[in-house]
């Protein structure tokens, strides 16, 4: 039996219909307006511990919001910009989720300890600030888009194109171009575009972030799928510091015999 303005995913896990699309609201607000995307199976089932040992499973389709029409309003537009935010608490990190792990990590999780990996480290040449403001804006435009996997099909310069439309619209429409602004987007093109020492250390602490995650949701839910997550991580770490991490964490996984990593670069 269906629940009133209920979709049903699996089991035990129901969705709002107006959190599954868009369309179904008149007029979707910047705080509720969002994409679809699964909250996880439910612990302990059959489905899920197949998945925790096995392939990954396809993403569904995902529904884009609309971006946000200004009001012209700066108080009332840098409000829905501080809304929007909340989809970065709430939206999960789309490869875990394909690997049927439970009670995935959100967008902001990871982001929050890149930010601490960030104060972590000893490098006098880094403007540490920086790039712990970089760790927490770098995937600031998955707030709109959400967090794109591969396995997706989305291409990467539409990925890139989709991404660089929401930062307009948040820098110009919702912040009106103020300072603020323009730290965010200064931030944000400086991760992307990879060439400061600053972008690089951060991206490095992405990829450490993930192989961490990997490793617990290993330990937690004995997952045997996650080798992906190392290989596509640790081999490409640059930042000597970061690689020390990195090896520690290897290390750690040899003696607990969770899996190797091929540590060679490509």
């Amino acid at each position: 039996m269906l629940r009133p303005n209920l979709l049903r995913f699996s089991s035990s896990s129901w969705i709002p219909a107006t959190r599954w699309c868009p369309l179904l609201r008149s007029a979707p607000s910047p705080s509720t307006a969002t994409f679809w995307r699964p909250t996880g199976l439910a612990t302990g089932t059959s489905l899920q511990k197949r998945m925790l040992h096995g392939p990954p499973k396809p993403s569904p389709p995902r529904v884009f919001p609309p971006l946000y029409t200004s009001t012209g309003d700066e108080g009332q537009d840098k409000l829905a910009f501080f809304h929007v935010l909340e989809r970065l608490k709430t939206q999960k990190r789309t490869g875990w989720v394909e690997h049927g792990i439970p009670n995935v990590e959100s967008i902001s999780d990871h982001m929050y300890r890149m930010s601490v990996l960030a104060m972590c480290v000893s490098d006098t040449n880094l403007d540490v600030g920086k790039c712990v403001m970089m760790a927490v804006v770098h995937d600031i435009a998955e707030a709109h888009v959400g967090d794109i996997s591969p396995r997706e099909g989305i291409p990467k310069a539409e990925k890139r194109r989709l991404e660089a439309e929401a930062m307009h619209n948040f820098v110009h429409d919702m912040l009106h171009d103020s300072p603020a602004a323009q730290r965010f987007e200064a931030l944000w093109k400086e991760y992307e575009e990879g060439q400061t020492p600053e972008a690089k250390f951060v991206k490095d602490l992405d990829r450490i972030e993930m192989a961490l995650q990997a490793s617990e949701y290993e330990r937690t839910y004995a997952a045997t799928n996650l080798q992906t997550f190392y290989d596509t991580s640790i081999p490409n770490i640059n930042h000597s510091e970061v690689r020390e991490w990195a090896q520690d964490l290897i290390e750690e996984r040899k003696r607990e015999g969770r899996g190797k990593i091929d540590d060679s670069k490509e």
